[in-house]
């Protein structure tokens, strides 16, 4: 089942065979999805006045297996739908209910995006992703927004690992599109998107796919629209932290891919990290403070 706004219209469709009890349930939620996305079945149902078992067959009646895969979808329906502020909103209140420092439960929340990317990631593609990068002629990074952050990242360390690595993501969609229309079969985009999705990102990688190359999505799930032009699709776990994006899992997941990297080019890589070292001392790219100090 799609879990955009799919849902809402699943729970229109759907309506009119519901039962009273069921239709107050529907009604709150699609008048407050934002309110009750992190509610438990217990306590949805005594906002909506009917009973715990009400609401587990109500999420049965719409399709999902229990009340538990309900709340997924009402997750990513908030992810993808709800303005800044509005995040900002349900997060804030979904961490008053806690009755933890609010660092501890931002990194506690980080380390379960972590741990739920390595149970769920397909190790298969993932060495195929690989391949990819180290095979491609040209490799093409975007990443719009937020995931700029990590595009930067990626492509810093990927051109000390092979030639021809262009980030495409700086600037406006056009500008992007110039830095891609040549990109041919034999080539490789990789790009990295999550709630809010970024448009730019999701054309490009529409367009990679059109010419005949390889792509590669780094996204939070199979419902992310950067999944259809996808040759790979990896899938790292994100969470919204107000209207600031959780990119830890991600950018693990970039660090994965290229200590893979290194490792099926790590004669090539290190005769030009030598030669980079060289040039780095030379032109006193790094502090000697700290050598200097302890000599």
């Amino acid at each position: 089942m799609s879990v955009n706004n799919d849902l809402l219209k699943i729970i229109d469709e759907k309506m009119s065979g519901l039962s009273k009890g069921q239709k107050r349930i529907a009604n709150f939620l699609k008048e407050h999805y934002d309110n009750a996305v992190y509610l438990t079945a217990s306590k949805l149902g005594e906002i909506a006045g009917v009973s715990e078992s009400t609401v587990v067959r109500f999420a049965i009646e719409l399709g999902f297996d229990g009340y538990p895969k309900l709340q997924e979808a009402l997750q990513e329906l908030v992810k993808n739908e709800l303005t800044a502020s509005q995040r900002m909103k349900v997060s804030s209140d979904r961490i008053a209910k806690t009755d933890k420092h609010i660092l501890k439960t931002v990194l506690e929340s980080d380390s379960a995006r972590i741990t739920s990317t390595l149970e769920n990631i397909n190790q298969r593609e993932f060495d195929e992703a690989v391949d990819y990068i180290v095979n491609a002629k040209r490799v093409y990074i975007v990443g719009g927004r937020s995931s700029s952050a990590l595009s930067h990242f990626l492509d810093f360390y990927l051109n000390l690992m092979r030639d021809n690595v262009i980030n495409a993501s700086t600037g406006a969609v056009t500008e992007t599109f110039e830095h891609i229309f040549r990109i041919e079969e034999g080539d490789l985009l990789i790009g990295i998107s999550f709630p809010r999705y970024s448009n730019k990102t999701v054309k490009a990688i529409e367009y990679a796919h059109s010419r005949g190359a390889k792509t590669i999505a780094i996204t939070d799930g199979k419902q992310s629209p950067l999944v259809k032009d996808a040759t790979i699709s990896l899938i790292a776990s994100s969470d919204m932290l107000s209207f600031i994006d959780s990119l830890v899992a991600p950018l693990s997941l970039i660090n994965a891919l290229l200590a893979a990297i290194s490792m099926k080019r790590k004669d090539y890589i290190a005769k030009g990290l030598d030669q980079l070292e060289d040039l780095w001392d030379e032109y006193k790219v790094y502090s000697s403070n700290i050598k200097k100090k302890y000599l």
